[in-house]
């Protein structure tokens, strides 16, 4: 219980940022939200807060423990390819079940539907988490690997262009960030980690990363190709973000739909784990007990969770972004995009796992607060470069191509372990309070300043640059870190000369 009211307290003061900055919106003349909406939110909030204690407590427990005992035990067993098979088949499930890619697919139904989106976006994910086991067991660099598959993605996606699918590009590096929600991040880090460390190179920190940089390629490719080889066009119609659709009789209806989306994603996890343990694993009782309590801990948690960013956080984004665009001060919008950004990255529970885990890996040299730093800035400024998009309507890879192109140029310059972290921060900051928040501010925003049939091109996309950012932040964090070291063994060496002459000018 004790460690249970410290998670509550921690994500506490994540989610107090995001609720101060709707509670001084409210009282603003450039919001006017309702009081009913207001409470819902605060509500909601409320919810949050219990919510991502539970599920941090519940990844701890169960999540973790449940991806490190699956990648050491079947790295060990001497069967490489059920190791490969394991793999691609959890990451297909992981990824059909995520919540994040469920709440992503409801959005854009009209354009591509859900199914077949979900379907695309696991083979996508399965088929990458092979080759990122792959590249953990052959010890390669993680930018190889990088820059290989993101030039093939960028001539798919002028292929794409040229085919006329050139709406599907927002769509489909979205697809990249919400893939890596809250229950495959804490499961596809400890599986690397568990590989990693079972073939003896645990000591290499960059081995413990990359698997979720590696599988947030995956998904991008995938709806490139749908968009690459599709012969039809695509609609899209606003979906319903008023918060009366929320609350009253539907929050039963909302609660429902929330507990069999996790029980999905939960059961299907959890039954495939369980086989594993039967026939390969085999993990002592007091263990598996400890496992069982972390899935259930993990089940309230992000019922509690869904149904809070159901309920007050998507209409209340959807209602900011409307308001906040009307009117002549696109520059308020964009001011506040920097700050929600910001403070919504706190929020996202994925993130104090990745944090968590890079600071036990790293043994403290990549501390949680410089992380927590790096990725605030990070996604504030995407949401901030998002509003500028959508005021001027242009479009994303104008952002994405150059942003890739210094993001892969700086993995040449850090440690690989700085670019391992921070291609994995990317698909952990684009979570589910993104999806659920920051893309209905972001479409509210569009469809006041633009229109309607723009949001495909200039709303969506404001997930992958969330995904995008941190890939820079966190790198100039390494270099910033290389930088500093040089100059320290610089200044050393320089003591050491200036000893070394005074001691010969003593003798002489």
């Amino acid at each position: 219980m004790r460690i249970l009211l410290a998670k509550i307290k921690e994500a506490a003061f994540s989610v107090a940022p995001v609720a101060a900055i709707v509670i001084i919106m409210y009282f603003t003349p450039f919001v006017s939200l309702s009081g009913a909406e207001l409470a819902a939110f605060l509500v909601s909030a409320a919810m949050l807060v219990v919510g991502i204690g539970l599920f941090d407590l519940g990844s701890d427990l169960a999540m973790s423990p449940m991806g490190e005992h699956i990648g050491s035990g079947l790295s060990r067993s001497g069967k490489p390819a059920l190791l490969l098979i394991v793999c691609f088949v959890m990451g297909v499930m992981i990824t059909a079940a995520e919540p994040d890619l469920t709440v992503l697919s409801g959005q854009v139904s009209d354009m591509v539907k859900p199914i077949v989106l979900i379907a695309v976006v696991g083979a996508g994910v399965g088929l990458f988490l092979l080759l990122s086991v792959i590249r953990t067991l052959k010890n390669k660099p993680l930018p190889q690997y990088l820059m290989f598959f993101y030039l093939a993605l960028f001539a798919l996606v002028a292929v794409m262009i040229l085919r006329g699918g050139s709406g599907f590009t927002a769509l489909a590096f979205d697809s990249g960030g919400v893939t890596t929600g809250p229950i495959t991040v804490p499961f596809i880090m400890s599986l690397g980690i568990g590989i990693a460390s079972s073939v003896g190179r645990s000591k290499g920190a960059e081995n413990n990363f990359g698997s979720i940089a590696m599988c947030s390629v995956g998904p991008v490719l995938a709806v490139v190709m749908i968009g690459a080889f599709s012969t039809g066009g695509f609609r899209y119609e606003l979906p319903d973000y008023s918060v009366s659709s929320k609350i009253g009789v539907q929050v039963l209806h909302t609660l429902l739909d929330t507990v069999k989306e996790v029980a999905a994603a939960l059961v299907l996890i959890s039954v495939f784990f369980f086989i594993l343990q039967f026939t390969v694993l085999k993990l002592p009782a007091k263990k598996l007990s400890q496992i069982v309590l972390g899935i259930l801990y993990t089940f309230v948690g992000l019922v509690i969770f869904m149904t809070a960013v159901k309920i007050g956080f998507m209409p209340v984004g959807f209602k900011l972004g409307t308001e906040l665009s009307t009117g002549s001060h696109p520059a308020l919008l964009v001011v506040f995009g920097f700050i929600t950004g910001m403070a919504t990255v706190l929020a996202e529970p994925a993130v104090h796992v990745l944090n968590n885990q890079v600071e036990q890996v790293t043994g403290g040299a990549v501390s949680k607060r410089s992380m927590m730093i790096a990725l605030s800035v990070g996604v504030g400024i995407s949401v901030a470069l998002s509003m500028i998009r959508i005021i001027f309507d242009f479009s994303i890879l104008y952002y994405i191509i150059p942003g890739y192109i210094l993001s892969l140029g700086l993995s040449l310059l850090v440690p690989g372990v700085y670019t391992a972290i921070a291609f994995d921060s990317g698909g952990v900051a684009s979570g589910p309070l993104t999806s659920s928040f920051i893309l209905p501010f972001a479409v509210g925003a569009c469809a006041t300043v633009q229109d309607v049939s723009k949001i495909p091109f200039d709303a969506f996309g404001v997930v992958a640059m969330v995904a995008m950012t941190p890939l820079i932040t966190i790198q100039l964090l390494g270099f910033r870190a290389v930088t500093a070291e040089r100059l320290r063994s610089r200044r050393a060496m320089a003591k050491i000369l200036s000893a070394d002459d005074e001691q010969i000018i003593e003798f002489m």
